[in-house]
């Protein structure tokens, strides 16, 4: 459920016709070479375009096909549609999250300006470049594909560091997600080929401080209410 009404939040299309809403790819926020030289063009061409696209196909055909079981009242259908659509719903949130978390370094990428976000990141972890390695170290070790994540965990009141397995979203743990790092070979393998290491370290040099720390003031008022 939890996983449905995050999807339903993005922005989506009215099908004529239709009660049904499909979603769309956002646009990117920026220029495909926004992130040279840390991610190249191509690779961002490859990534929204292809690979995002693919995940919000997926997600349409799921949906449909659950509308139909719902029609039925076929539950056991409507069950088993529920990896699909939690797997491409899932691509759909976190791709959406991951481009806005990005910008290039000469439009202030990897400047982490004074906020609450940077007080709580001093706090918690002593400095940003403790916690960058962090999450590198979590994300490096994911076995497969997957995402690292900077998020707000309102069990803790405050910052933590998380990875999610293939598409999952850390909303399902319960999380708020604040930054996330693709650690899909897709996002980086063209430009890095097997030195994933290499993409962890520099994606810093891009990381959207300001998205970021809007993120982070939004989760804390709302679970301070």
């Amino acid at each position: 459920m939890l996983v449905t009404k995050t999807i339903a939040a993005l922005a989506t299309r009215r099908i004529p016709g239709s009660i049904r809403f499909k979603h769309t790819v956002p646009d990117l926020p920026y220029d495909y070479n926004e992130l040279e030289p840390v991610i190249s063009a191509k690779i961002m061409h490859l990534h929204h375009d292809k690979h995002h696209a693919t995940y919000v196909a997926g997600l349409n055909a799921a949906e449909e096909k659950l509308a139909e079981a719902q029609h039925r009242n076929d539950l056991a259908g409507q069950v088993a549609l529920q990896p699909l659509i939690n797997f491409h719903g899932g691509g759909h949130v976190n791709h959406s999250i991951f481009w806005k978390n990005l910008i290039g370094e000469k439009n202030g990428g990897g400047h982490l300006h004074a906020s609450p976000l940077k007080a709580a990141i001093e706090e918690q972890y002593g400095s940003l470049d403790t916690l960058s390695k962090l999450v590198n170290t979590k994300t490096a070790g994911i076995f497969g594909s997957g995402w690292g994540w900077i998020t707000y965990n309102p069990a803790i009141s405050g910052l933590d560091v998380i990875t999610t397995a293939n598409q999952d979203m850390p909303s399902t743990l319960g999380h708020v997600p604040l930054l996330g790092v693709d650690a899909w070979e897709h996002a980086y393998y063209l430009d890095y080929n097997n030195v994933k290491a290499d993409y962890f370290k520099n994606i810093w040099r891009v990381i959207n401080w300001k998205d970021v720390a809007k993120r982070y003031d939004e989760a804390v008022a709302h679970h301070k209410k």
